[in-house]
Order: structure tokens, then sequence, then C-alpha cells
């Protein structure tokens, strides 16, 4: 008798007819999905006007990108392989087989519906107690742009190209005049020269407009901005994480340099959740002495040090420089302290984690889309794949689920509260709330 089992790919029953009994009942695909049916997703629809064909649901496709960027898949023909693959992916998309051009599409044109699904998410989050603002981290990445950084515009390169281009023309116009048995080659290759000769002023004007030295040819929007291993050609990601790590703001910006996006950064903590952090943490980035003042004038308790002080406090070393502005003085007391000293010590136990799962697990280290508004949509989605795990994991972390465990339903006037929409939604039609009860169900 064999010791091994029965093994016969060929056969005709493979999957059971109830995905459920395939995954589990507590499969993350069907956590997503509940989660999804429970958005207002009216802004998704308003975007398409009432002509033209067919489309695939707003819920279908963002319950595909959401799960996909819950496991680390931000790649639309890869999600599009996938989805005739993977069994939660079929389950997500009702069996459909979208392309890579409508995942493509959909993830490009819904930047402020996405938005909007961030917040709903997040109230989501906090209806479970997730995402209190005792205590808040920000902090800023460097994500790489889907560009080259060696197809750039300067003003030099752009005089060296128009040169080259000149002399080429005249040189294969000469030897068109010389040999007229086989000009057809030489002819395409003046003009392919003078159509890009005559781009080259408006190359030139674009990047007199954009007051930069070096503008991307590939992706005009993104910038060089300073890392660690030197310059690199993308955006400023920014979050701001509770401590019980959910993320509550969010934002993609070009600046190269941290310590002006601070503020907004509160703001957008407080157009999310209706209330500023009672602490706040930051690195050294988003110092300045303005911002110490407003934070005093804001009534926020926040741990914000100088350069000086962020290398004496991680070095354990004498700090250099004197502060001589009197909200300076004061932080620089604040941090000195062992209560100081152990409250900023957190900042990195919070934040860093958190871009830490985005880049490595998600990864979120190139953007695969290209402009300003396109990337703010691929990093909303990746945060809240991000939360929607975080939540997801708190969950099933609960044990068993009982009748009392529930994700409680988005509530209208909360959302009238802190959705940067401003949408109404009296009229809108609320599901049941999402039960943990007999597997998501």
């Amino acid at each position: 008798m064999s010791r091994f089992y029965p093994y016969s790919p060929e056969q005709g029953y493979l999957v059971p007819p109830n995905v459920a009994d395939e995954l589990g009942s507590d499969h993350l695909c069907f956590f997503i999905r509940q989660v999804v049916r429970q958005l207002d997703l009216r802004v998704f629809a308003q975007s398409y006007s009432p002509e033209g064909g067919m489309l695939y649901a707003p819920e279908l496709m963002l319950s595909v990108w959401l799960y996909a960027y819950a496991t680390g898949m931000t790649s639309a023909r890869r999600l599009s392989q996938r989805l005739g693959e993977d069994l939660a992916l079929r389950y997500l998309a009702g069996g459909a087989r979208v392309d890579n051009w409508a995942l493509s599409a959909f993830r490009r044109r819904h930047a402020l519906a996405l938005n909007d699904a961030f917040t709903q998410v997040l109230e989501m989050a906090r209806s479970l107690g997730l995402g209190k603002l005792g205590r808040v981290a920000i902090d800023a990445t460097r994500i790489q742009a889907n560009a080259s950084r060696n197809r750039v515009d300067t003003e030099q390169t752009l005089r060296n190209e128009r040169a080259k281009l000149r002399r080429n023309i005249r040189r294969w116009q000469q030897a068109c005049d010389k040999d007229d048995s086989e000009p057809g080659g030489l002819t395409v290759r003046i003009e392919d020269a003078e159509r890009k000769l005559a781009e080259l002023p408006r190359r030139l004007e674009r990047l007199r407009k954009s007051g930069l030295r070096k503008l991307s040819r590939t992706d005009p929007d993104a910038r060089f901005l300073r890392c660690r291993g030197g310059f690199e050609l993308g955006y400023t990601a920014e979050i701001a994480m509770s401590e019980d790590h959910l993320i509550v703001a969010q934002r993609v910006t070009q600046q190269p340099t941290d310590n002006a996006s601070l503020v907004p950064m509160v703001e957008q903590v407080k157009l999310e959740c209706g209330s500023p952090p009672e602490q706040l943490l930051a690195d050294s980035g988003y110092f300045s002495v303005k911002n110490l003042e407003w934070l005093e004038q804001q009534k926020i308790n926040a741990y914000v040090p100088d350069s000086n002080l962020a290398r004496a406090l991680n070095l354990r070393k004498r700090c250099k420089g004197r502060a001589r502005a009197a909200a300076h003085k004061r932080m620089r007391q604040k941090l000195r302290s062992p209560a100081g000293r152990q409250a900023y010590a957190q900042r990195k136990t919070i934040v860093e984690p958190g871009f830490g799962t985005l880049k490595a697990q998600r990864g979120m280290r190139q953007f695969r889309t290209r402009g300003k508004e396109t990337v703010t949509s691929e990093f909303t989605l990746a945060n809240i794949g991000f939360n929607l795990t975080r939540m997801y994991s708190v969950q099933h972390s609960l044990g068993t689920p009982t009748p009392t465990q529930k994700l409680v339903r988005l509530a209208p006037e909360a959302g009238n509260r802190s959705c940067r929409l401003k949408r109404d939604r009296s009229t809108s039609t609320i599901s049941p709330p999402l039960s943990l009860e007999n597997g998501y169900t």
C-alpha cells in the first residue's frame, strides 16, 4: 500500500463551491469585502458620465486594488494576471478578468475618491477604538519616481543637444547632395532630427518656468531629493501614525526639506480626525522656531528637537550650539528632562515601522505611476491597505469571534464632520454593520 496521498491535478473538481471552505472564513479577502461594502462609493460613480460603454463596478476595482496593496502587489499587469490565478482575488473580482488597462485607469482617475475612501476607513477604524490621538508621530521618506535620473533637462544639456542636432542635419544634408542614389534613409533621419529640434524651445521654456536647474523629461513633477545615498529622483511621502500604529494622515509633496510640512501635517490630522493630537513627536527635520511657536499657540504638547539636540540625544553627548529663541529654549529644556527623553524615544517605535512595512513588504520603494496627482492616489491606496491589515490583525488577535465583536458601521454624522469632501450622507444607503460572527457573513 502506497504511503503517499493521492495526486490527480487533472480531476474536474479541485476547489469547493464556497470560497470560504477553501481559504477559511477569517481570510483577509472576506474582511476587505465586508469593509468595502460599507463604504459610500458615490464619488467614484459620479466621475463617470452616463454615456459610453459598460464599466467595471467601482466596488470591484477598489476591492482588488486594496487587497493587492495590502499584500504587496503594486503592478497592474501583475494584478491582472493574478486575477485568474489567486482564489482570493477571483472572489473579490467576482470571477471577472479585468485587464491591466482598466486597472491602471482606475488608479489614475480617482485621486479625490480614494482620498475620501481613506477618510471613511479611518473613521471606521476609530470607531473600533484604534487611531487614538493621545500620541502621534509624523515622519517623511523619499520614494523613487517612475523615471530615469539620466533623462533630465538642464539649460546646458539642451544647448548641447541643439548644437548636436544642427550639426547632424547639416552633415546629412551634405551627404544627400553628394549621393542621390539612396537618400531615403537620410531623409528620415533629417526629418526626425528637425522634429526634435522644434521641440527644444518648448522644453527649455518648461524648464525655466519650473524654476529648477534640472527637470525630468519622463516625470516633470518629480524632484531630486536628498537621501542617505545622495540624491534621488522622486517624491516626499509623509504619514502621521498613532501610538497603536494606525495611519491617521498622509500626503505626497515635492518639498526637499521637512520643516515646512509640520503645520500642514497637523492640520491634516485635524481634518481627518476632527481634533489635533494631544502629543506630537517629530524628528529634527521638522524643526523650526516658527513651528515651535505655532505648536505652543495650538496648545499641542510637541517634542521636536533641533539637529544639535537630536544628535546629542542619539549619541548621548553634550549638545552644541545655543538656543536663542524662547520657544527653542523651552523645547530643549523639555527634551532634556527624563520624561521628555522617554517620550521622544517612542517616536521611532511608532512611525518608522510603518514606513518599513510600506517599503520593505508592500513594494512602495518606487511608484508605478507618474505625476504628483497619480502618485498621491497610489500612496493613498497603500495607506488604506495598511490600515485595513492593521484593523484585520487587531480583530484577528481577539481570538474566536463573538457576536459582540463587530466593526461598527461608519456613522453619517462622523463622516460629515471630518470628510474633506463634505458629502451629504442623509440619503445614502447604509449596509448592515459588519459582524465577525460566522466568519464575516
